[in-house]
């Protein structure tokens, strides 16, 4: 079974796999650990990750990243229209109203769903762990932004099920990081003792993730959760842009943002700059040849001008931790340590302003940017039964309150279900992500109301769902005693009330989300009658209960949750990736047939004036010559776009020419080894012959017949070996040898099979004559003689053992492996 944990970044992803030897960070076919969340689509196939990266210049059009952002939102999201302008690639909108990507794909234009693009990157960190473990995977752990809504990651698990994975959990990056620093410490605080406190920082290339976690022996409770979505990276390469986009309008007449191409390489080398920048200090080169309009540009920069450049950017870095320790009720002082991951972490007035914030030093314990994909590969195997991984609980929260609300009869009997995520203690999003219709709520015979029981979820992924409703018809016996007022108040119409206080408000709401969301098998209660609900209170102490009968009916629920596909869909998406990843397969195949040609062309070119020359005569290498040309220049006119036959066939018809070539010179490599192996077992016959004829003892039990038979078959042997090596000796080089190794091999082969049987013949057993003993010494035994044995070379008689009998030398106990 298989046990991966899939960090999918925004611009990079990790694959981490667990092995006997523990948690293992792989490496893709470039041997490169980090893979980047890119897709490319050519006209023949996609390239997913390291070889779509080398496409963003020169196909970017159709060369897509970034796109992680677009999960679980409608196309007419304000959030959505404002970052098309800014695309390199076209979106489009999905029937279904959500956001797709509109490339150019097998010649024709396609529009794909955000679900199908993450699917394809999953499909390729799939195999990147399934070559790692050589075997299928299917079983993993995936990781998302804890911001991430109920929508966002329910389009996440939709792109795991068409990439084939099954996603045991959808975590929370900071949750991720969180696991990989606590499940190694040996040192925390018994579970009676106070937990210890942590602080982790998450700031990558386009989101801000701040978390503090409770950590005691065994377990790490998430406390908090506080994020800036739109602060990372990215926004520190965007001024680094802005700037040389101006540089280069004075310095060069230069309107960069005009042409697509351009601005991505400026993007590109912008990045390597701000990275450069965090390791010195004094004035950094930016040089880029080619630019635009053949015009090679440059600049310079240092860190100083460039954090002043940052100083709006800076300022978002403290509120999210100010916030975090609020929804915590904890002090800076409560904190044991605070460790920072990510790529963007690395900048050092980012750490100098976290660091100061919290008045200690930072911890980078933890690999920056494999903590995410190392945390999932150990949930993974908590969750797995493939491993036996020490005991280590996880309490996480979900980092958005949830509000829910009965609509009256007037508005056909919806529940509905929203989201009210707080970024920030100021303000709140509302995210609407489904309807949820209870039907056939009727009132009682009596026309009292009904009492509907509605047990809502939130999985093991943070998504939350109805999952059972049921109408509670109460009955009133005959006999009852004294009746007692239970509605304390009556809510109005079109409102849901449940056992539980009003959900958090601004400010608080994260915290109290864990004890406000239900969970598996907690239920919300509510009576309703035609769309008016009450609230009840608990029951006096005093006061005596009227005797009652209930009936339970389950009710139909109708779950719509907002922009989640349709099984339909689901199943297209699923079928239409298959055949993507067959076609990308007949791809590779076709093109590694171009390959093999073409390596031929420049592998025999090289040898015929290498080490074939000797092999080949002048003729034959002119005409060998003239067919390689040819056939590199049709590589690169008609042979630029053919069927793979075509390719084999070429091939063939190259080797047609070159294999003899090449066969002559591993002939005369190999030969000489084999007329030497030949000749060792000639010279040993020749041996045994003389031994025997000198009577020596180890061979006095073989006839005189066999013996001949050697020695004659030695003999012809070596005539044979004599006359082939004179007449190769006088062939040139430049023809297919005279005799040939298989066959030097054949001989020798045969000769063993003939000689060996009589040389190894073992020598025949010998009995001794029996020897009379005295009656009192080896006499008979109960009226019987004694036997002896046989004497052989490893097994002396009973006599010369000085035991009574051998059977009694050679018998052992039974060892008891118990």
């Amino acid at each position: 079974m298989s046990v991966v944990g899939f960090d999918v970044g925004f611009m990079n992803c990790y694959v981490a796999v667990a092995r006997a030897g523990g948690i293992e960070t792989v490496a893709n076919e470039y041997s490169d650990r980090s893979t980047p969340a890119c897709v490319s689509f050519g006209p023949r196939n996609r390239s997913i990750g390291a070889a779509a990266k080398s496409q963003v210049v020169t196909n970017c059009k159709n060369t897509v990243q970034g796109f992680k952002r677009f999960h679980g939102r409608a196309f007419s999201d304000p959030y959505v229209q404002c970052l098309k302008n800014s695309l390199v690639y076209d979106i489009a909108q999905m029937p279904t109203g959500t956001t797709g990507i509109k490339v150019m794909y097998m010649e024709e234009e396609k529009v794909f769903s955000i679900e199908q693009v993450t699917a394809m990157l999953l499909t390729k960190l799939k195999e990147t762990a399934e070559n790692a473990l050589k075997k299928p995977v299917a079983d993993c752990v995936i990781s998302v932004p804890c911001y991430y809504t109920d929508a966002e990651r329910r389009s996440v698990v939709d792109a795991a099920q068409i990439a084939g994975l099954n996603c045991l959990r959808l975590m929370n990056e900071t949750t991720a990081v969180a696991l990989a620093y606590g499940i190694y410490k040996q040192d925390l605080p018994a579970p009676e003792e106070k937990a210890r406190n942590v602080v982790f920082v998450d700031l990558g290339h386009s989101g801000y993730q701040t978390s503090v976690c409770a950590f005691n022996k065994g377990k790490l409770k998430v406390l908090a959760t506080a994020c800036d979505p739109e602060l990372g990276g990215k926004d520190f390469d965007g001024v680094l842009v802005k700037h040389f986009c101006e540089e280069f309008s004075k310095k060069y007449k230069l309107d960069v943002k005009s042409k697509p191409r351009a601005l991505v390489r400026l993007y590109q080398e912008c990045e390597k700059l701000k990275k450069l920048m965090s390791a010195n200090s004094s004035d950094l080169p930016l040089n880029i040849e080619c630019f635009m309009n053949d015009i090679d540009v440059s600049g310079k920069l240092n860190r100083g001008h460039f954090e002043e450049m940052c100083a709006d950017i800076l300022a978002r870095v403290e509120p999210p931790l100010q916030s975090l320790l609020e929804l915590a009720k904890l002090k800076k002082e409560d904190i044991y340590a605070v460790e920072i991951v990510g790529g963007a972490s690395r900048i050092p007035a980012v750490k100098e302003r976290i660091s100061k914030f919290f008045g200690k030093e930072l911890s980078t314990t933890l690999n920056a940017d494999e903590a995410v994909a190392r945390g999932c590969a150990l949930q993974c195997a908590i969750l797995s039964p493939a491993f036996k991984v020490r005991e280590f609980s996880i309490t996480d929260i979900v980092p958005y309150p949830i509000s829910l609300k009965w609509h009256s009869a007037a508005e056909e009997g919806v529940s509905f279900y929203s989201l009210n995520f707080p970024l920030s203690p100021n303000f709140f999003f509302f995210f609407p992500v489904g309807q949820f219709m209870i039907q056939k709520v009727v009132p009682q015979a009596s026309g009292e109301s009904s009492k509907v029981k509605v047990k809502v979820r939130v999985n093991i992924h943070g998504i939350f769902s109805v999952s059972s409703a049921s109408l509670v018809e109460v009955q009133k016996s005959d006999e009852t005693e004294e009746p007692m007022e239970t509605e304390q108040a009556t809510a109005k119409d079109g409102e849901m009330q449940t056992d539980q206080d009003e959900l958090p408000g601004q400010g608080d709401g994260q915290q109290e989300t864990e004890e406000k969301v239900p969970r598996e098998n907690e239920e919300m209660e509510t009576t309703t009658q035609e769309g008016k609900s009450e609230k009840k209170s608990d029951q006096p102490p005093q006061a005596k209960k009227p005797k009652v009968k209930t009936k339970v009916l389950e009710l139909p629920i109708e779950n719509s949750p907002q922009w989640q596909l349709a099984d339909d869909m689901l199943n297209l998406f699923v079928e239409n990736e298959g055949k993507m990843i067959m076609q990308d397969k007949l791809e590779k195949e076709r093109n590694d047939a171009k390959n093999n040609v073409e390596e031929y062309v420049y592998d025999m070119r090289d040898k015929l004036h290498g080490m074939l020359e000797k092999f080949v005569s002048e003729s034959d290498r002119d005409a060998l010559s003239l067919k390689l040309e040819d056939t590199e220049n049709w590589l690169y006119e008609d042979g630029e776009d053919q069927p793979k036959q075509v390719y084999i066939d070429k091939l063939a018809e190259l080797k047609k020419l070159g294999q003899p070539i090449q066969e002559r010179y591993t002939e005369a490599e190999e030969r000489p080894k084999a007329f030497e192996e030949l000749g060792k077992q000639i010279q040993q016959y020749m041996k045994f012959v003389e031994a025997f004829k000198m009577k020596e003892e180890q061979y006095d039990h073989l006839d005189e017949a066999d013996v001949s038979k050697v020695d004659k078959l030695a003999s012809d042997a070596m005539i044979w070996m004599n006359s082939a090596m004179n007449q190769q000796s006088k062939q040139s080089l430049t023809v297919d040898p005279s005799v040939k190794v298989k066959d030097i091999q054949a001989k020798t082969r045969e000769l063993f099979s003939a000689c060996n049987p009589i040389v190894t013949k073992p020598k025949p057993k010998v009995e001794l004559p029996k020897e009379d003993t005295p009656a009192d010494q080896n006499g008979p035994v109960n009226g019987q003689e004694k036997p002896q044995e046989e004497a052989s070379p490893d097994k002396g008689t009973a006599e010369n053992t000085g035991n009574p009998t051998s059977e009694t030398t050679e018998k052992k106990p039974d060892m008891d492996l118990d």
